[in-house]
């Protein structure tokens, strides 16, 4: 308790040097962020030691909505847009990503080719479980669960459970009936 209200007291001395950063919200140390001035931080934002959150340019930004609890030693990087909605848990050693980089080149360096940027957003109310990996191009709809370790990449729509490498929906919820149903691999109910 004591080093969250430490990490709260640290919050107020970042504060002029992100987009926004509301309060109550906390950060906890250590941390990389890349690009202060680019990382909107809402209200109960909640980020655990060891984040790394960067990112890469003046077009690009990360938004987090309120009530976010970020795990330790995530990475979060942006080329572009990337939102995470409100009152989402993000486990501890997840990887998210808009970005991917070109290969095709053989003749010259992954890293010296030009980046490959991709919408990726994830929605409100969103549980994305320990060691998952969010990849450039995925729309998590809301209130989407990934499982642990799961390789996400792709359009998924609210309420879904997902999981596996590669992940697919393994359930979703009918508000017909107002229970969590199986799906086959294109996210019908079985």
């Amino acid at each position: 308790m004591i080093f969250k209200i430490l990490w709260m007291i640290r919050g107020l001395f970042y504060k002029p040097f992100f987009g926004a950063y509301e309060l109550p919200s906390y950060i906890g140390k250590p941390i990389f962020i890349g690009n202060f001035k680019k990382i909107f931080i809402g209200k109960r934002v909640r980020i655990f030691p060891g984040a790394r959150i960067e990112v890469l340019n003046d077009k690009s930004s990360i938004i987090f909505g309120d009530n976010i609890s970020i795990g330790q030693n995530i990475h979060i990087t942006s080329g572009a847009e990337l939102r995470v909605g409100k009152n989402t848990t993000i486990a501890e050693n997840v990887f998210i990503s808009n970005i991917e980089h070109h290969y095709q080149d053989i003749g010259v360096h992954i890293l010296d080719q030009e980046n490959l940027i991709k919408e990726t957003q994830i929605g409100d109310n969103c549980y994305i479980g320990f060691g998952a990996v969010i990849q450039a191009g995925t729309i998590l709809g809301k209130q989407c669960i990934v499982g642990s370790n799961s390789v996400v990449r792709g359009h998924f729509p609210d309420y879904s459970v997902i999981v596996g490498v590669p992940a697919k929906v393994v359930k979703r919820y009918d508000k017909k009936e107002c229970v969590w149903k199986k799906t086959n691999s294109l996210g019908g109910f079985l």
